[in-house]
């Protein structure tokens, strides 16, 4: 992965330095947003709230939000009510027939209505969450006592879910649009987006706290010692895979006879990427912010089981990534598919007859390390949690933030690559047929 050639490539490219500026407008409009607040809202006694709330669902919301719910932003509600939208489709895909055959027999006509779909609920799951937060902020005041909403009522109830269900729509819009006209996972790079604009005030937070003596040297050197052996692990688990030798048999091109020759089937260590995580916080994070709002002593109860570093919350977070690391390699990785392809190609494993059994051993090599993978993912998201609240050190940014950031950036960067090498080639032969064209003008 040379850095160096991908900037080359940016400012050379032209196809894709447009794509690559149309993806930071789309980001820049998003920050903008985030700093425009919902109307009637007393942003210092919410921001003092959230003060309080770090380490909470809440301070997690705020950081995936970028900083957009602790002021209550236009695009307060970020694109968690999109996401969570999207894994009750997929699973409604698995389990009821009529919608798994529009998906996989439509074509092109299924998968729009199934974003079709996927966008009618996450307008509908935008509204409930909006509700709830609105019917929450009246009666919610900061430490010091002040009201968040200093005239609440049904104008203001009436402003801000309208205001924070259309600025998630909007934001899911803005995501669509980067996934078609820029590079990378247009959701994904907002949730990044989010993530890395909270990094220069988490530093000037950390460096205001160490010359005031109100954090060592030593917390400062372990919070980024953490961070940076984190990195490394995630890097090296994202680009680990298991290389499945490959053999394909003489086969006629044209009138020449190409003998048999030896390639590999890449199989990713971690085939789901950054996408379980991002499933699972976005499923715990919907029922923290209804029940939060709920002025009920249950309520309040799941409320304060489902923080961050209880027992209740790492096993309902790592069972979540596990569900989600198998459920979502099983839609990207389909070992009957795969050796189908292999057979009609001409192509085998060594040692392994084609067909399904192919399909199984492909199966079993990617049970292991989908095991793995989802091993490693749920490590990386409660260790450092529990680490640092046993060293009470201000961790800005947990196991999940990171492994997001380091994620989407590898993504996103191989996605330029790919980019870059397909317009190569596409440029390749386009030379190849003008060449073409012009022999057979001149004959």
């Amino acid at each position: 992965m040379n850095l160096a050639k991908i900037v080359a490539n940016v400012t050379e490219v032209p196809e894709l330095r447009r794509r690559f500026i149309f993806t930071l407008i789309i980001l820049a409009v998003y920050r903008l947003g985030a700093h425009i607040p919902v109307p009637g809202i007393n942003v210092n006694a919410l921001m003092e709230f959230f003060q309080k709330a770090q380490g909470t669902v809440f301070g997690m919301m705020d950081v995936f939000s970028g900083g957009a719910l602790s002021k209550l932003t236009v695009f307060a509600l970020g694109v968690m009510p999109y996401i969570s939208a999207a894994i009750i489709m997929q699973l409604l895909t698995v389990a009821i027939p009529s919608i798994e055959k529009l998906a996989k027999e439509e074509g092109e006509y299924g998968r729009r209505k199934i974003n079709q779909y996927t966008r009618y609920g996450a307008v509908l799951l935008a509204f409930i969450q909006s509700l709830g937060i609105s019917i929450g902020l009246q009666s919610m005041t900061s430490p010091s006592g002040v009201p968040v909403v200093p005239n609440p009522g049904l104008t203001f109830l009436f402003v801000t879910v309208t205001t924070l269900t259309a600025g998630s729509t909007f934001l899911m819009w803005l995501g669509e649009k980067i996934t078609e006209r820029g590079i990378g996972n247009g959701m994904s790079l907002l949730i990044f987006a989010g993530i890395v604009s909270r990094v220069p005030s988490a530093v000037i937070t950390t460096l205001t706290m160490v010359k005031n003596g109100d954090m060592s040297l030593f917390k400062v050197i372990a919070v980024v010692t953490i961070i940076l052996l984190m990195i490394a692990a995630i890097v090296y688990i994202q680009e680990a895979e298991r290389r499945v030798p490959l053999q394909y048999a003489r086969r006629a091109v044209g009138s020449r006879s190409v003998g048999r020759y030896a390639s590999y089937l890449p199989i990713k260590l971690n085939p789901a990427g950054v996408i379980p995580i991002i499933f699972a916080a976005s499923v715990l994070m919907f029922p923290a912010t209804v029940v939060k709002f709920i002025h009920h002593p249950i309520a309040q109860k799941v409320y304060d089981l489902l923080q961050p570093g209880t027992p209740l919350y790492i096993v309902v977070y790592g069972g979540l990534i596990f569900f989600f690391t198998y459920f979502y390699t099983a839609i990207v990785f389909n070992p009957e598919e795969i050796a189908e392809n292999l057979n009609k190609a001409g192509g085998f494993i060594p040692g392994i007859r084609a067909g399904a059994e192919t399909a199984q051993y492909l199966d079993r090599i990617v049970s292991r390390l989908t095991f793995a993978g989802a091993v490693f993912l749920t490590l990386v998201a409660i260790l450092p949690l529990l680490i640092t609240q046993q060293m009470k050190l201000p961790f800005y940014f947990g196991g999940t933030a990171i492994l997001i950031v380091v994620g989407v950036a590898l993504d996103t960067i191989k996605r330029m690559e790919a980019f870059s090498l397909m317009l190569s080639y596409e440029g390749f032969l386009g030379r190849r047929q003008r060449k073409f064209r012009l022999a057979g003008g001149a004959k």
